[in-house]
């Protein structure tokens, strides 16, 4: 392969990689230029607000589109009609009387943008509307009103560019962050479980939570963006909350391991239950891979019966060690370990089992029960 066969070749892995960044790129170009376009056909005052406004609602999905919109529509409708009325109803043709209407016009804005988050853009759009008529010779009704066209103009423009152009649904990017997600969780149950045979030090415990815990809250932020979308009738898959709260359990499974697994177990079960232990980590883990690999094909998910028999196992092997009265001879501390962690494992068993329906309903192919798949 020649070196301009290997440049491109590089080139289009890079673009392949960056496939929704380059969306991105592309969707908030047309919306700027589009609005300029539009903006300076209708003569609008002062484009530069709609093709900022339409820069600002042009987001990464519709679902996030349809909130920035929102939020920037409401906060600039508040700001506008209050510092309007402001302006226009206090003189302020000296400097004094300027800074106390901008005083007033802006500090209950403020406040109400730092109890409500819609109402960010409302302290700006008083600044605006009280100073522009100075630079536009226009009165503050007319500075509230076209700031309201240029602003409705943007937001408009900026939705509609994100329903028409390369359109990016929030419900698939939830899909694609819960499969991260699964690919997380994955390593760390097999990593959590070895504390039981091996010291694990805690710092190494937090570690792993904090990183499987900034997964699950990016996940739960898209999961709110698809529930937007659904409730305007814009996403028809179907709905990943059932999907998210099943990963939040799991994440749940994972601290109760994790506060179990401070210390190995006694020596005198180790023998019987290390090579358990190691065995439902293997499976479950792999489990939970080939579960994240089908949510991104949109395939059916992997047999459950690998962990199933070792779930089973170590339940029996459990149920002998009770049987032959070993826990009666464990410290408190010990036994209160492993009755923690048989609970674990038993939540754990559970939301595998909701994990396998939940990716069976994202599955592209015809939907079968888990009994009549084929093996």
């Amino acid at each position: 392969m020649g070196p301009i066969a290997t440049i491109w070749e590089q080139v289009r892995s890079l673009l392949a990689s960056r496939r929704t960044q380059l969306r991105q790129c592309v969707r908030v170009t047309a919306s700027a230029v589009l609005t300029l376009l539009v903006g300076q056909w209708l003569n609008v005052p002062l484009v530069l607000w709609s093709v900022l406004t339409a820069i600002i609602v042009t987001q990464t999905s519709v679902g996030r589109s349809l909130k920035a919109t929102l939020d920037y529509f409401i906060g600039t409708l508040g700001g506008a009609i209050y510092a309007g009325a402001v302006a226009a109803l206090v003189p302020h043709a000296g400097n004094p009387m300027l800074f106390g209407v901008l005083a007033v016009a802006i500090g209950p804005l403020a406040l109400l943008a730092a109890v409500n988050s819609s109402f960010n853009v409302a302290p700006a759009t008083a600044a605006i509307v009280v100073l522009a008529p100075g630079f536009a010779h226009s009165t503050p009704i007319e500075s509230a009103f076209f700031r309201l066209i240029e602003v409705a103009l943007g937001a408009g423009i900026g939705l509609l560019v994100s329903l028409t152009v390369l359109p990016a649904r929030a419900q698939a990017f939830a899909i694609e962050a819960a499969a991260t997600t699964l690919d997380l969780v994955a390593p760390a149950l097999e990593e959590l479980l070895a504390g039981f045979t091996a010291t694990l030090a805690p710092e190494t415990i937090r570690r792993i939570q904090e990183r499987i815990g900034k997964a699950i809250a990016q996940l739960d932020a898209i999961h709110v963006e698809a529930r937007r979308e659904r409730m305007t009738q814009l996403g028809d898959a179907p709905d990943p909350g059932p999907l998210v709260r099943t990963l939040l359990r799991l994440r749940h499974d994972l601290v109760i391991v994790g506060r179990a697994a401070v210390e190995p177990l006694p020596q005198t079960l180790q023998g019987r239950l290390a090579p358990l232990l190691a065995r439902l980590g293997a499976a479950a883990s792999a489990y939970l891979r080939e579960s994240a690999a089908a949510l991104t094909r949109r395939t059916l998910p992997p047999p459950l019966d690998a962990a199933e028999a070792a779930f089973a196992a170590y339940a029996a092997e459990t149920a002998d060690i009770r049987r032959e009265g070993l826990m009666r001879a464990l410290p408190g501390d010990a036994l209160e370990r492993l009755f923690t962690l048989g609970f674990a494992l038993e939540e754990l068993h559970q939301h595998l089992l909701d994990l396998e329906r939940w990716v069976t309903e994202w599955a592209r192919e015809p939907k079968l029960a888990p009994a009549e798949r084929m093996d």
